[in-house]
């Protein structure tokens, strides 16, 4: 289960991130650009993911972590139940929205080393 604390601790690992207010919730940004938001009310994060990412992530827990359910969906905001969602996967899943929207040099900095084959 992840909370607010999971992800405000998790969000500031990340460069330059930096917490601010959007409409009714809290977002998490690099460099301007949102890459996550809570809703308190619906105790849930949505994350900018690639639609590649939205599919890998979704298809592991549907019941966990799924787009939204509108426009915004299609563009990759996907929906995460912090209720329900493990600390592993609530990491994994966050740090490829930081890396998503971030600039290559910061995302480079959080993004496990590939290895050379």
């Amino acid at each position: 289960m992840a909370t607010l604390d999971t992800l405000r601790q998790i969000a500031f690992s990340f460069p330059e991130t930096t917490e601010e207010p959007h409409f009714e919730k809290t977002s998490f940004r690099v460099k301007g650009k949102i890459f996550a938001t809570y809703d308190s009310q619906k105790n849930r994060a949505s994350i900018r993911l690639s639609e590649i990412d939205q599919s890998v992530f979704s298809s592991a827990a549907k019941s966990i972590i799924f787009p939204v359910d509108n426009k915004w969906g299609k563009q990759g905001w996907t929906q995460i139940e912090m209720d329900k969602v493990n600390n592993e996967l609530f990491l994994d899943a966050l740090t490829t929205a930081y890396c998503e929207v971030a600039p290559k040099k910061l995302a480079d900095q959080v993004r496990p080393a590939e290895s050379a084959i």
